[in-house]
């Protein structure tokens, strides 16, 4: 807290309440951490949107089982790059696994370039960036790391690696993000499941490199099954240099840890880095829903992978804040269903990638496996309006919010907003009590009508706030069949 703000908190009764700092930062609808007051508006979660086959898995180091995918945006060579495990129908963790490569120029057309790294059923004319690396091939997970002043021979990093005899997750570095090599022979992380997709990345809110992997809620063996306890879950571990790391914390959630969740994808969200997004995926062992008309369709699949109609799956939406070990679950619901197809039905498909990117003006995407398993599988691309996971929402007949006091900083206020015609809305800016300031009132704010990515709100005198920046206030928002989608003060 500013000192200079220390004798006007005293006066409004403030100074051991929280005052949330929120700068210019933007602000999504994803959690309850700045409203106080809701009456006639609702959180509503947004679904993504199919948008085409971003990626087909048909090549044959490629296969039923590929998985655990990474897209990347590299702003600075303009292209997005995807990384995903290769894995035909060998065993986890075993060399039949390889780690193969795409990229594209704008996030939805891809393509496979031959590498001429590895050769594969006689030839290098293929996509394979690792082989022959087990068990790190199972679950290769990098990013770029845009630490300030991180060498260029560490630009890529990735953890990767099983437990058990494995050892754990081995901490990996490149210079282009093709050619690899261990930073040091030992795990660096020991203690977890690590069967899965194990994310990291470098925070610029925390400073630190964090990652996020699975766990089992009760971290027990069960002495007669000699399987673990409890649900699968997900813990966080930090570190200053990607090779000495924090004792892994478990993360809570403010919803009962019931279901499984098998990947986090937890990662910065491009245009909010304080705010981690995590499109997981909710696994649900044993729901068995396929009729016997859909399991004839599946028969061949299903000799390939006989568990493969004993389970079933979905992303959700889960969000936490830079430096917590907790985990919002305002959404319940499914964010990504399996949808129509009975092929997305069946077990482990509809895990997202690790990576939501923006891929238009007022566009981001996100990819989803699809029907994991099977012949056919293949990796969806899903879109969501910018800063659309979420949304403050009135219906027609109208409602309000009120925050909780917060300062900013700032000239004016932008809106993320899309309104019916018979739509709008409008700002009321408060003092720390509730008591419209002058000026700022309701009757002086100009209603907004219309779907803006960045709009900005104004009152009679204009939209000019800097003269509240700094000063704990609340807003007062007033909508009629409308969406908010986020805010900032710029």
């Amino acid at each position: 807290m500013r000192r200079s703000l220390l004798p006007f908190l005293l006066c409004t009764g403030l100074a051991s309440a929280e005052v949330t700092n929120i700068g210019s930062r933007r602000e999504l609808f994803v959690d309850k951490l700045l409203i106080d007051q809701m009456q006639g508006t609702t959180l509503r979660l947004h679904h993504p949107e199919e948008a085409g086959v971003a990626v087909k898995f048909d090549q044959p180091w490629e296969g039923r089982f590929s998985a655990y995918i990474t897209v990347i945006h590299n702003d600075e060579a303009q292209k997005f790059q995807m990384y995903y495990r290769g894995n035909a129908g060998f065993k986890d963790g075993t060399s039949g696994e390889v780690t193969c490569y795409a990229e594209s120029a704008d996030g939805k057309t891809w393509v496979k370039p031959k590498l001429g790294l590895h050769e594969i059923n006689g030839s290098k004319d293929n996509n394979v960036m690792l082989a022959n690396l087990a068990p790190y091939t199972h679950n290769f997970a990098p990013f770029i790391d845009r630490r300030p002043g991180v060498p260029k021979e560490q630009r890529y990093k990735a953890l990767a690696g099983l437990g058990g005899k494995s050892g754990g997750l081995s901490a990996f570095v490149s210079a282009d993000g093709l050619h690899w090599q261990k930073m040091q022979e030992a795990a660096v992380i020991t203690k977890g499941a690590f069967d899965s997709q194990n994310v990291s990345f470098w925070s610029e809110v925390e400073q630190c490199y964090v990652a996020y992997f699975r766990v089992f809620t009760a971290g027990v063996i069960d002495e007669k099954t000699w399987k673990p306890k409890g649900v699968r879950w997900v813990s966080r571990a930090t570190s200053k240099d990607f090779l000495t790391w924090t004792d892994a914390v478990q993360m809570t959630s403010d919803q009962p840890l019931a279901d499984h969740i098998y990947v986090s994808q937890t990662n910065p969200y491009f245009n909010a880095p304080h705010l981690y997004i995590s499109t997981a995926a909710r696994f649900m062992p044993g729901k068995d829903v396929l009729d016997e008309q859909a399991k004839k369709y599946l028969v061949e699949d299903t000799k390939a992978y006989p568990a493969l109609i004993k389970d079933c799956s979905e992303a959700v939406l889960m969000t936490s804040r830079a430096g917590s070990t907790a985990y919002n679950r305002s959404f319940m619901d499914g964010f990504v269903r399996p949808g129509l197809h009975f092929r997305n039905w069946t077990s482990r498909s509809n895990y997202p990638a690790c990576g939501v990117v923006q891929t238009g003006k007022s566009e981001m995407s996100l990819y989803v496996e699809r029907h994991y398993g099977q012949s056919t599988a293949l990796l969806q691309r899903c879109t969501l309006r910018l800063d659309g996971f979420a949304s403050l929402h009135a219906d027609y007949a109208g409602g309000e919010m009120t925050t909780k006091p917060f300062i900013f900083a700032g000239k004016a206020l932008h809106l993320n907003l899309s309104t019916g015609a018979a739509g709008s809305v409008a700002v009321e800016i408060q003092d720390a009590d509730h008591k419209p300031l002058p000026g700022f009132a309701l009757e002086d704010c100009k209603p907004i009508s219309y779907d803006d990515i960045d709009r900005v709100i104004a009152w009679k005198a204009g939209s000019d706030v800097s003269a509240l920046a700094g000063k704990p206030i609340r807003l007062r928002w007033v909508l009629k069949d409308a969406d908010v989608y986020s805010f900032r003060f710029e």
